[in-house]
This record gives structure tokens, C-alpha cells and sequence, in this order.
């Protein structure tokens, strides 16, 4: 084949594709070019952004201080409103008792005596010298409330057996108080209360004398003071930050002095006027441990005590 003749072949194959080449390229996409140091763009423009979709179909847009949401099934209109009240993300100790003084007015029932009750009306007084620490007074008065029990009779009818038993004036000591625990809880789904628990000992005086029940027709007895040793464990809830009920176990522990249980013999030829002398009248000092339970409401003084919580 000679040169003319392929020379011919290609200028017509060359002719036959122009078509379809130009065909294609009116059909393309166009595509964003952007060529080195040009300042052309062929992106499409932002929407603005009161009108892109939020999510979920959901369109919205703010006006007069209210938001509209566009949502499937109508317009909904949500409006904006100032918080009331502070919310912390950790809520600190309700009821700060730091450099405040406390009274607590209370009443007392004995619990280990089957022989005898022993009730009496207190008073506490505690000064804070930390949010943990206290300092405070104990007293209880129980003069004219001591009243023997019906076990204490029945034994006595029953086997003609007497058992000494003591009546109580008064108790005070001075005590140190500490709180290791304290948090909250829920009542009812509704109500929520704030509490703390604690612990305080100290010393001080009790005031007793043995009851005349082995010889009342020629006994009486003078009131008695020992040393006192008290442990006691309590808790406290809170109704407000100044105001709250305390419910606390106690213990006093104090050398008692029991009446003699036998009557000395009363005679010319023995002893004469030894059943009236006071001194066979008394028998053995026993270490007593005086159990009770104490209720009372506590009140924390300056009532407006300002402090603030961190958020």
C-alpha cells in the first residue's frame, strides 16, 4: 500500500470522530476547575443559616426572642425563660454549723433498767469550732420523774424479794462532739431531708440515791455525786438549715451506791437503834452503765447565717 493511500485512511478516520468527541463533551458534567494562581470558583454559593434543615427535617428560625422550628405536623414555637433559682452541679453541705451555736431542748428514757424508768428533760448546748467539731454542755434533770416498774412488783410479790433500785436528780458533763457522716435522702419521692451523724464523749457529775424499798418504814437516803464517763451516738436531720430533729443513744457510766439489803437487828442485848443508823443502811458501790434514748428538736443560733456555695 502506498503512502497516498494511508495518508487518505487517516484523515478520514480523523473526519468521522469529530462528532462524537464534541457530542461527549456537551454532555459531561461540568466540573469546578481552578487553575494555579486564578481566583475563579465554580462552587456552589452557602445557603444561609436560617434556612439550611437541622436535623431530622426540622427548619428553624428566631425572631422576637423566640425560636420556630418547623417540625412535620405544624410550627412549634419555643420560648425563652430566665432560670429562677442556682443549680449546682455538686450540692454542698446544707446547714453549715461553723461558728454557730447550737441548742437542742430533749427528753430522756431509760432503757436497761427492767426495774425502774428513768425519764428526764434535757438540755444541749454545742459551739462549733468547725464545720465537724463541737464543744458543748449536757444536762438532764430527772428529780420527780424516776417511777418503779411493774416488774419490780410483781418480783416482789411473787418471791417476797426486794431488789434495791436507785432514783436520779440530775446528769451533767461536758462534752466533745464529732461528724463523720452527713448527706440526704428521699422521702416519699417528694420531700428531701438532709442529715448528719455523730459521735461525742466527755465527763461530768450524776446525781443519785438508792430508793428506800428493802426498809422504807426507817430509811431515807441523801442524794449521792459520782464522776461520770458518757459516750453517746446521734443523728440529726435537718427540716431547714437552722432547724431539725435529733434523735441520739446514750450512755452514762458512774459508780452506783445500792441500798443494803439486809436490815441490821434492832436490839437491847445486840445492837441498839443499829437498824435506824444510817450507816448499815447502804450496801455495795456497783459501776452502773445508765443506757438511754434521747429525742429532741436542735436549733442552730444566728438563724441568718449567709455563706456561699461554689458551682
Amino acid at each position: 500500500m502506498g503512502r497516498k493511500t494511508i495518508a487518505r485512511f487517516l484523515l478520514t478516520t480523523t473526519l468521522m470522530s469529530l462528532p462524537l468527541t464534541a457530542a461527549a463533551q456537551r454532555n459531561a458534567p461540568q466540573q469546578p476547575q481552578q487553575a494555579a494562581g486564578s481566583d475563579m470558583d465554580f462552587s456552589q454559593p452557602e445557603q444561609p443559616a436560617e434556612t439550611q434543615p437541622a436535623a431530622g427535617g426540622e427548619t428553624g428560625s428566631s425572631s422576637g426572642g423566640a425560636l420556630q422550628l418547623d417540625v412535620p405536623g405544624g410550627e412549634v414555637t419555643a420560648q425563652h425563660h430566665g432560670f429562677q433559682e442556682d443549680i449546682y452541679a455538686v450540692q454542698q453541705i446544707f446547714a453549715l454549723r461553723n461558728r454557730r451555736l447550737e441548742l437542742s431542748p430533749t427528753v430522756n428514757f431509760s432503757l436497761n433498767d427492767p426495774f425502774v424508768q428513768h425519764t428526764g428533760f434535757g438540755l444541749n448546748a454545742n459551739y462549733w469550732i468547725s464545720n465537724v467539731l463541737a464543744v458543748g454542755v449536757t444536762g438532764v434533770f430527772f428529780q420527780g420523774l424516776n417511777v418503779p416498774s411493774d416488774v419490780n412488783l410483781f418480783v416482789g410479790r411473787s418471791t417476797n424479794l426486794v431488789v434495791p433500785i436507785n432514783e436520779y436528780q440530775l446528769a451533767a458533763a461536758v462534752n466533745f462532739s464529732y461528724v463523720p457522716l452527713y448527706g440526704k435522702f428521699s422521702m416519699f419521692s417528694r420531700y428531701i431531708f438532709h442529715w448528719d451523724l455523730y459521735v461525742s464523749a466527755g465527763v461530768g457529775i450524776m446525781r443519785s440515791r438508792p430508793f428506800a424499798a428493802i426498809d422504807p418504814e426507817t430509811r431515807t437516803f441523801d442524794w449521792n455525786t459520782a464522776i461520770l464517763f458518757d459516750a453517746n451516738i446521734g443523728v440529726r436531720i435537718f427540716f431547714s438549715r437552722s432547724v431539725g430533729l435529733t434523735l441520739e443513744l446514750r450512755n452514762f457510766v458512774y459508780p452506783e451506791q445500792l441500798e443494803n439489803t439486809a436490815i441490821a437487828p434492832d436490839s437491847q442485848a445486840m445492837c441498839p437503834r443499829c437498824r435506824r443508823s444510817n450507816t448499815t443502811w447502804n450496801g455495795e458501790s456497783r459501776l452502773t452503765d445508765n443506757v438511754m434514748v434521747s429525742v429532741g428538736l436542735t436549733v442552730f443560733l444566728p438563724f441568718s447565717f449567709n455563706y456561699r456555695l461554689p458551682k
